[in-house]
């Protein structure tokens, strides 16, 4: 009895880096004493807001100062919003990262990018088997996704076994590899599960999530319709069984295949190499070699069923493609559904399209990744967790995963809807949130990380809405006087040929403002910058109801 009354008292701690206030960005750490392991380390893509922006990664700030803690990262699966950041991170945290075999190759591919292949320790992990890391075992159960080789982990610690079900769905009938090992997930229950962490992105749909073979059933179905056209079929680059079964039907119906988009490229030569995707001999094509067939004898696969500007098919869409050009009679297909807050990106290229002719097919293409309602009740009532922590969604996602833990017989004082950088504590007795992290958004921009920070945005976004004015003033060095100026500069907010009163009235304003501080014996620059900019400010709301952004400087002049 004493020994089961110390084991009660073991305590681990769950900090959440992202992956909770909106699809993307994953990355949890998990410390127990001076052992913290990391599981999965995404990124997620800029909001409309976020302009000029490319990625953004997670903070993780609390690692970097907890670095002699840090053993090594975990990951559930090869999608960008759970490898992604790695090599932005792993340059400051220089730690083994753990992945099944294609996860394991898709990350090397980043790592090359950036030079990180040679200096990154890496293993290659098995379903089912387990690895041993400071306090923790990590142990890899096979499951279901829209990539292969997804795995769910099942922490061991001191304190109990947490669960992380990674992205997952239950699909009993796989096109490709094995369904997911549910026995698994039934011996821990029986055992005893600490904490379920469990995938919330449909966890407001009900029903069952439908089978991939579904997806097969409709391309056979479209191929067969259309033999007198191209054919487009755009989809996730990651998507790994989707591009195998396009090929597939590709080369029932005798079509050669052309892959565009530098992502769908190397993540197929990629799966290729390592088995699993099996291309059929002279199925596949480069591009320049589309002229020697007739159109019904071609399909393209291609990324941009976002509609990612960059993308190949947003590059068809807009005429920007260096090689292909849309044709009327071209059958486009989009195998995917449109991330939240990607619809009107998605919108705009299949009007683009439609308006070059192109038939554009999204219904019945695409099946999710990700478990519905009651896919989640079976693995509630397989595993019977003590503690629920919803992840991988926006709010509303998360709070229809705290009902669903309800209705399956979870108190409420059991479950845990956590915010990016809580720290939540959990024993046997009793869970909590004992803290706070620094868990804030880095902007990646080029080749700068967090060298953009909101400050920069919200004048981009001001820019962006009311344009820039610049007052350039010369003033003497020696009694402080104007010697020229203020000379006044507008981009993006008139157009200055037709308003010449405007500006003479700009230009008065900023004049009275720089005489206001000089007869004020006022000679600090920073000072008049900032009377000028207020003033201007001011005078432009009265007189145009704008705010644009006001740039003042100031000309020192040794005469």
């Amino acid at each position: 009895m004493k020994e089961k009354n110390e084991n009660n008292d073991k305590k681990i701690k769950i900090i959440p880096l992202g992956g909770l206030e909106k699809i993307g960005m994953n990355i949890t750490a998990f410390e127990y004493e001076d052992s913290i392991i990391v599981v999965d380390c995404g990124i997620s893509f800029p909001e409309d807001d976020m302009l000029g922006i490319d990625l953004v990664i997670p903070d993780v700030s609390y690692l970097v100062d907890n670095k002699e803690k840090v053993k090594g990262f975990f990951i559930t699966h090869g999608h960008e919003d759970h490898i992604g950041a790695l090599p932005y991170v792993l340059k400051d945290l220089n730690v083994p990262v753990y992945a099944t075999k294609l996860t394991h190759g898709l990350i090397e591919l980043k790592l090359k990018e950036h030079n990180l292949l040679k200096k990154t320790k890496r293993k290659i992990v098995k379903h089912g088997q387990s690895i041993n890391l400071g306090g923790f075992r990590v142990e890899f159960i096979k499951t279901n996704h829209s990539i292969a080789d997804a795995s769910a982990l099942a922490i061991h610690t001191p304190a109990g076994v947490i669960v992380h079900t990674g992205d997952f769905k239950i699909d009993y009938t796989p096109l490709f590899g094995d369904p997911i090992d549910l026995q698994r997930f039934a011996g821990l229950g029986k055992k005893g599960v600490l904490a379920l962490m469990m995938d919330s992105t449909n966890a407001q749909r009900p029903g069952f999530t439908m089978s991939e073979k579904l997806v097969a059933k409709t391309f056979n179905h479209l191929f067969a319709e259309n033999k007198t056209n191209r054919m487009i079929v755009a989809t996730f680059a990651s998507n790994v069984d989707r591009v195998q079964q396009i090929i597939n039907t590709a080369f029932e119906f005798g079509r050669k295949v052309v892959i565009q988009g530098r992502s769908m490229v190397n993540v197929i030569n990629i799966a290729s190499e390592l088995g699993y995707i099996k291309i059929p001999e002279n199925t596949v094509i480069e591009v320049e070699q589309m002229k020697n067939y007739q159109d019904e004898k071609i399909v393209i696969v291609t990324t941009g069923s976002q509609g990612e500007a960059m993308a190949a098919l947003s590059r068809m869409a807009d005429s920007t493609h260096k090689t292909i050009s849309i044709k009327p009679g071209d059958h486009i297909i989009f195998s995917s559904t449109p991330i939240p807050g990607n619809e009107k990106a998605v919108s705009k290229v299949i009007n683009e399209l439609s308006m070059k002719g192109a038939t554009v097919i999204y219904q019945d293409t695409h099946v999710s990744g990700h478990a519905c309602q009651e896919e989640l009740k079976l693995m509630y009532s397989l595993l019977r967790p003590q503690y629920v922590i919803p992840v991988h969604g926006e709010y509303k996602h998360l709070k229809a995963q705290e009902k669903l833990a309800q209705e399956m017989g979870t108190d409420k004082s059991n479950i845990f809807v956590l915010q990016s950088g809580n720290v939540l504590q959990l024993s046997k007795e009793q869970g909590s949130i004992i803290g706070q992290v620094k868990a804030n958004e880095i902007f990646v921009d080029g080749l700068g990380v967090g060298d953009v920070g909101n400050i920069v945005i919200r004048d981009r976004l001001v820019l962006s809405e009311n344009g820039l004015i610049i007052v350039v003033v010369g003033i003497d060095k020696h009694n402080n006087q104007i010697i020229s100026g203020p000379d006044v500069v507008s981009r993006g907010f008139v157009y200055v040929r037709e308003a010449d009163e405007l500006m003479n009235k700009i230009r008065n304003v900023a004049g009275r403002s720089v005489e206001k501080c000089i007869n004020n014996n006022i000679s600090n620059w920073g000072k008049i910058k900032a009377t000028i900019k207020d003033d201007m400010g001011e005078f432009l709301w009265k007189e145009m109801k704008r705010s644009p952004l006001v740039m003042p400087i100031i000309i020192e002049i040794n005469r």
